[in-house]
């Protein structure tokens, strides 16, 4: 089959649609999913295929969704819950972090709980509180989770697909700002490991990090600063914060010898320190400059006036990038 183009948001329907007819087992549950398709649209038509027992509507009640998932993977069934927005999880967490990420240790190994829960994440929509936020830290600090987040539409269809597969829980993060953006999927590829990063462009004098909405950032100022004094920035999507493939940053590292992590969530304790210190441990004498992190403040989301000023835009980065080039 042919590669065919089609918006981000329409390769994960695609994603859910080829793994509802591929495992009866596979259900998608979550808040106006069913009838309504989602607030996204992401899970349009799916009832009116699959039936009211597989794409299921459930009450306003996060905590009862991820409860209601654990115990349908018990019972043999492999669920895709939906979260409606980033800070709508938090009713969720003690669900997620006490009872879902521990379970498969708790049982020596004996109980596997392969529960995919999909959350649209980060800024850009111009939305109001709770509908912002990228707590992707929060849940990389719990052993048992595995974070993955496409930043184009093929990563989105082929990793929600091998997210579904996995026999291990995963939060499975979905920039809503870049849903509509389209790019050429083919739907009967080979995927590459879910959990390795991606060169996405290369480069010799700096390594910009990124994933999820920011990695169109990275390769807008990858753009600029080429254009403007032909600094060439290698870009890596890193697709996964948890687990973090740490070789393929090094071996980036090792050539551009420099490093700029970008992300949305808030530089304070984000998945970049994370990120820091560990090339800094790896790669100490390649670098030619301390890593750099870039990101959102340490404050919380603000109104949409304000998230332009927010969040990690072109300027920033390329900022970041003179300030490791300088040294």
């Amino acid at each position: 089959m042919a590669a065919e183009k089609m918006a981000l948001a329409k390769a994960l329907t695609s994603s859910l649609r080829t793994a509802l007819e591929g495992d009866p087992k596979v259900l998608v549950m979550g808040e106006d999913v069913g009838k309504l398709g989602g607030v996204f649209r992401v899970t349009d038509g799916l009832q009116k295929d699959f039936g009211e027992e597989r794409v299921i509507d459930t009450p306003l009640a996060e905590s009862g969704i991820i409860g209601t998932a654990i115990g349908l993977a018990l019972r043999g069934y492999r669920p895709v819950a939906e979260i409606q927005f980033d800070g709508f999880v938090f009713p969720a967490y003690d669900q997620i972090v006490t009872q879902l990420a521990k379970m498969h240790a708790r049982a020596l190994g004996t109980v596997k709980l392969p529960v995919v829960i999909r959350i649209p994440y980060g800024g850009g929509i111009g939305a109001v509180e709770h509908h912002s936020e990228s707590p992707e830290s929060l849940f990389a600090h719990v052993a048992g989770l595995k974070i993955v987040t496409p930043s184009d539409a093929s990563d989105a269809f082929w990793m929600l697909r091998q997210a579904i597969e996995c026999d291990d829980p995963v939060i499975f993060l979905e920039p809503k700002a870049r849903y509509w953006e389209k790019g050429e999927v083919d739907t009967s590829g080979i995927p590459g490991p879910l959990h390795a990063a991606r060169v996405v462009r290369e480069g010799r004098d700096l390594t910009l990090a990124a994933y999820g909405p920011s990695v169109k950032t990275c390769l807008a100022a990858a753009a600029a600063a080429d254009e403007e004094d032909g600094t060439s920035l290698e870009v890596l999507d890193l697709r996964s914060v948890s687990p973090i493939d740490f070789d393929a940053i090094q071996r980036s590292v090792e050539k551009t010898r420099r490093l700029v992590v970008v992300h949305e969530a808030p530089v304070f304790f984000g998945s970049g320190a994370e990120v820091a210190a560990r090339i800094t441990e790896r790669c100490f004498y390649h670098l030619e400059a301390p890593v750099l992190r870039v990101g959102g403040f340490h404050a919380p989301y603000p109104p949409a006036r304000l998230e332009e000023e927010y969040l990690p835009g072109l300027d920033r980065v390329l900022d970041s990038v003179d300030r490791a080039l300088a040294y």
